[in-house]
């Protein structure tokens, strides 16, 4: 039996002068889901594309289930499920349709396309949808469909690239227990997402990448004892001041104060401030979570890309 589902090594792109990903090193076991985390630009789309055939890499590997899916994408798609952020839906065919076409599509047939077609529809709360149009479906019903397209026939290794992108929160919800299930039954599921609470919800093992290179995966639990110590954030309204004998990092109007005791620290930062005070705009305590984590590592606060969609679902 193939242990993982996806294993790629020293994997490199660039566009022009851009490095999209530098020596990317990643495994996913068999059952397990990675949350892979990292700001706009990181190289996560890239990642994801490269591995299900959509572009080249420039130099490494990547094998799916065992086969070389430079050498060979069409062999490895068979075992890859794809929901990408931008929806991929015939509006002008019924839900049941767009299902049974890619279920087809994905070699499907008769009692086994059917049994599939009935069981992510289940599970993406599609059922009573089955003969309306997708083009008339609110944004978070399209959005369950298009991951049921993904899903058919319970591939090896799925990939879910911001596919909450835009979702409301029923959808999120029954997203989240979709992987989780697949995952249970020995799925692999590699989940790109804004969403830190996303990655919290499934458990999952976290990896974070940042101007194309990993720069730290494990436990949630792991990461944040490591690396996710409480922070105050300070907000000034103009350029932020240098406080000496804290440890801080600045960006731009933003001080951010590293301390284990928040409570016991505050008086120290308000007199390290002094007459600064009067510029400050805004005081926020991050408690250790995943937040903290992502600020350590890239000094950055991860701010989803909201646009929600607030329709019936």
């Amino acid at each position: 039996m193939i242990e993982a589902a996806l294993e790629i090594e020293a994997l490199k792109k660039r566009y022009g002068e851009i490095v999209a990903l530098d020596g990317v090193d990643l495994t996913v076991p068999r059952g397990e889901v990675i949350g892979l985390l990292g700001p706009n630009g990181a190289g996560k789309t890239t990642l994801v594309s490269i591995v299900c055939g959509l572009r080249r890499a420039d130099a490494g590997t990547v094998r799916v289930c065992g086969i070389d899916a430079l050498a060979d994408p069409q062999s490895a798609r068979g075992h890859i499920g794809l929901a990408p952020q931008e929806l991929g839906v015939y509006p002008i065919d019924s839900v049941h349709q767009n299902l049974r076409l890619f279920g087809e599509l994905c070699g499907l047939r008769s009692a086994n396309l059917q049994s599939q077609i009935e069981a992510v529809s289940a599970a993406l709360r599609l059922t009573d949808l089955m003969d309306r149009k997708a083009g008339e479906l609110s944004g978070g019903q399209k959005r369950r469909l298009h991951t049921a397209i993904a899903l058919l026939g319970e591939p090896h290794l799925i990939l879910m690239d911001e596919a909450t992108t835009g979702a409301d929160v029923e959808t999120r919800a029954a997203l989240i227990q979709v992987v989780r299930d697949l995952a249970g039954r020995g799925s692999s599921v590699l989940y790109s997402t804004h969403y830190l609470g996303e990655v919290e919800d499934l458990e999952a093992r976290v990896v974070i990448i940042d101007n194309g290179r990993i720069i730290a995966e494990g436990s949630i639990t792991n990461l944040i004892a490591g690396n996710g110590g409480s922070i105050v954030e300070l907000v000034f309204n103009g350029k932020a001041p240098i406080l000496r004998g804290l440890d801080v990092t600045v960006d731009e109007s933003v001080v951010r104060v590293r301390t284990e005791d928040p409570g016991r620290e505050m008086g120290a930062i308000f007199a390290a401030l002094g007459d600064e005070a009067r510029h400050l705009q805004s005081v926020e305590i991050i408690n250790p979570s995943l937040e903290t984590v992502f600020l350590e590592l890239t000094g950055r606060r991860y701010e989803p890309e909201e646009n929600v969609d607030v329709m019936a679902s």
